[in-house]
């Protein structure tokens, strides 16, 4: 096989994969995820952080510790660390509850699959018409011999 074919075949084959739905799909995700992420965060930095700042005393983000002295010490931002699980937490959370909301709406759309008749617990008894047990080798009522 020429070079040119094989390689005419590789771009081929990437188009064909790039093109495939999943891989679309996930592209999609990552762009959501992303707008998605940029909320979360905002409101994280914006609304909750001032918020508890307010509760504890202290904003995280400034919750800084100093490894030594001197001006190239180095500085642990541990506060930016809290505020990032903090948006994890959060990020997580709504992800649970839109995902939750989906689920509920795919499942409400959904006929509900109706239930198998049950099996018969009664039949008639072909002499008297009277309704006897299923299992029943003799009418109760009019004592007729049953066929099975």
């Amino acid at each position: 096989m020429s070079k040119k074919n094989k390689d005419k075949g590789f771009i081929a084959e990437f188009k064909k994969f790039i093109t495939r739905g999943n891989v679309m799909d996930m592209a999609v995700g990552v762009i959501v995820g992303g707008a998605f992420t940029s909320i979360v965060t905002s409101l994280n930095q914006d609304i909750l952080t001032p918020l508890l700042g307010l509760f504890g005393g202290t904003d995280f983000s400034y919750l800084t510790v100093t490894l030594g002295s001197g001006e190239n010490a180095p500085v642990l931002n541990y506060g930016n660390f809290i505020t990032a699980v903090i948006n994890f937490l959060i990020t997580a959370f709504m992800i649970f509850l839109l995902i939750k909301f989906i689920n509920k709406l795919s499942t409400g759309f959904k006929k509900k699959e109706e239930e198998a008749p049950k099996a018969p617990t009664t039949k008639k008894c072909p002499y008297c018409k009277s309704e006897i047990a299923i299992d029943a080798t003799r009418c109760p009522h009019c004592t007729s011999e049953l066929e099975q």
